[in-house]
Parts: C-alpha cells; sequence; structure tokens
C-alpha cells in the first residue's frame, strides 16, 4: 500500500471533523473521496498534504510518517492558486522553485509540464487571459513540477466546460500509467465511476463505507426499471417496489427487475404501440451513497456561481 490512513480525528473549532478516519491506498490507483459539503473532504486531504498538522492517528505515506514525504506529494486545492498577472510559464516557475528546481532543470521541467497540460502555445499568456478550464488545468500543472508519486486533487473539475474536464481525465489515466497515485475528491458520481479504482464515502467526518467501485455497486446498488408509456400508472406497479417519478415516466426500484418488465408487457400486450419505453437502469453509485446515508451530494452553488463570474477560485 502507497497510503495508509489509521484512526485520524481532527477538530474544526469545538466540533469533530473527521472522526476515527481509516483507509488504505493502493500505489497507481485512482481513489475517490465522495461526500456533500462539510462531511470532511477538504480536512482530510488537507491533512494527508500537510497543511493541517492537528490532528491525532496515524498516516503513512510508502511506509514512512505522514510530513516525511512531502516532495512527494502534489496538492491542487479546490481554490485557483495562480498569480493572476504572470504568464503560465511563470507560475509554473515560482512552484518549481519551491521545490527545489532551478536553471535548465526548472525549464525544462516547466516546458514538460505544459505540454502534460495541453497549454504549451499560450505559455507565455498571463492567467487573466485564461477560460476557467485552463486556469484548473494549469492548477494542476503547478501540483506536477517536483514529478510526486501522489497527487491529492480536491475538485478539480468544478464549473469547467466539458473539453478542459476530458483533457484533465485524460491527464489523470496518463498519471496512472506513470505508476502515479491519485486521491480525487469530487462530488460528481459519474467521474468516481469513470476514473476511480476504489472510491470513499464520507459523511459528518466518518467513513461510511469504502471499496471497489464495482463491488459497492454489486453490493449496495438496488436495479431499477424505467417506464414510460400512456398508460402506465404507480398504482398498477407499486406492488413490484417503490416507484417514483422519473423523466416523464415511472421509475421501479426492484430486486427483480425480469419479472417486473413481464408485468409491463403483460399490461401492455393489447396496446403495444403505447408503450413508449422499457428498460432495466443501470445502479448508480449515487444512489448507492443516498441509500447509506439518506443525503443527496450537493454543489457548492457560490462557488459554482463565482466560477461562472470569473474563476474566483
Amino acid at each position: 500500500m502507497l497510503l495508509q490512513i489509521e484512526q485520524v480525528t481532527s477538530w474544526y473549532g469545538k466540533n469533530e471533523a473527521l472522526k476515527q478516519v481509516s483507509l488504505s491506498i493502493s500505489k497507481g490507483s485512482c481513489y475517490g473521496l465522495v461526500g456533500p459539503n462539510g462531511a470532511g473532504k477538504s480536512t482530510l486531504l488537507k491533512i494527508l498534504a500537510s497543511i493541517i498538522l492537528d490532528y491525532q492517528g496515524k498516516i503513512q505515506i510508502a511506509n514512512q510518517p505522514n510530513g516525511s514525504q512531502k516532495d512527494q506529494i502534489g496538492y491542487v486545492p479546490q481554490e485557483i492558486c495562480l498569480e493572476q498577472n504572470l504568464s503560465a510559464i511563470s507560475n509554473l516557475y515560482f512552484f518549481g522553485r519551491l521545490y527545489g528546481l532551478r536553471g535548465k532543470e526548472l525549464r525544462k521541467r516547466a516546458a514538460e509540464v505544459l505540454e502534460e497540460i495541453g497549454l504549451s502555445e499560450r505559455g507565455k499568456d498571463k492567467v487573466m487571459k485564461y477560460s476557467g478550464g485552463m486556469k484548473r488545468r494549469l492548477n494542476i500543472g503547478c501540483a506536477l513540477m517536483h514529478g510526486p508519486k501522489l497527487i491529492i486533487m480536491d475538485e478539480p473539475t468544478v464549473g469547467i466546460d466539458p473539453q478542459s474536464r476530458s483533457y484533465i481525465f485524460q491527464m489523470i489515466a496518463r498519471l496512472k500509467k506513470k505508476g502515479c497515485t491519485i486521491i480525487y475528491a469530487t462530488h460528481y458520481m459519474e467521474e468516481i465511476e469513470k476514473l476511480c479504482d476504489g472510491v470513499a464515502f464520507i459523511d459528518q467526518g466518518k467513513i461510511i463505507e469504502h471499496g471497489a467501485v464495482n463491488e459497492l455497486l454489486q453490493k449496495h446498488a438496488i436495479p431499477s426499471v424505467f417506464v414510460k408509456g400512456n398508460q402506465a400508472l404507480p398504482e398498477e406497479l407499486d406492488r413490484f417496489g417503490k416507484v417514483t417519478n422519473h423523466h416523464g415516466g415511472y421509475l421501479i426500484t426492484t430486486n427483480t427487475p425480469i419479472p417486473v418488465m413481464e408485468a409491463v408487457l403483460h399490461r401492455y400486450q393489447d396496446e403495444p404501440e403505447e408503450l413508449i419505453q422499457l428498460e432495466i437502469v443501470r445502479p448508480r453509485l449515487e444512489d448507492v451513497f443516498f441509500s447509506l446515508t439518506g443525503n443527496e451530494l450537493r454543489d457548492d452553488k457560490k462557488a459554482l456561481q463565482e466560477q461562472a463570474m470569473g474563476g474566483k477560485w
């Protein structure tokens, strides 16, 4: 294991921000951390990055105590930590110097990172001229200057365009191939399903479930059947499971999707043209989280608004 977290507890004032958190994360994996705002995600990441030092418990990175491996960690915060009046390459030089890079080595590494984040042609432009997605990519690039083995990303795709999000996904795939380990905190379950090998759900400072993504889906998710038709009524279907309105039709949560589909087909056998849509819906990770916590994932609306108004992150 690259990272061992054992019984980590932290306070924010008189409140426990983290409550005996324990996790193990393998080398070369992308590990997701998911929870609503205020759940403790950012606190845990800042502890791992040695930004927060006041905590109880034990953390080991590559079998070494936390804090002794700072040069192996790259931290990408939620906020955009860039100097807007400087160019991208000047920002990279600044962060490179913090890790001891100088001269030809610094210039070479900055050029490599600009290529990695897809900004080589815009490297001399001031950051203030960048789009929100470009700033996010540069924000990641600054954390990569010293070639870290553990990369911590806190909400790296908030408020960006689909093209930049796709580019960040490709970057993560390349980093994994190089043997890097990524801890990826996000609100977006579809990103976890796409990127991550494992995931931990955190709520109210506690890890409530963790494991491989596919294993959690198999363990907790209940399949559903989606029915859309001119005559499908909930009172006819609720004997099969929980029925909810969904995109102009009905979603039936059930452990027996095939009998449900057979019953719906029987209902429409005399008027098949009245059945618009019938399908089994793949279980989602968000459904698992909701069933375990009762809490929907909540985006930080203020932050999203700020991002749309010019990228104060």
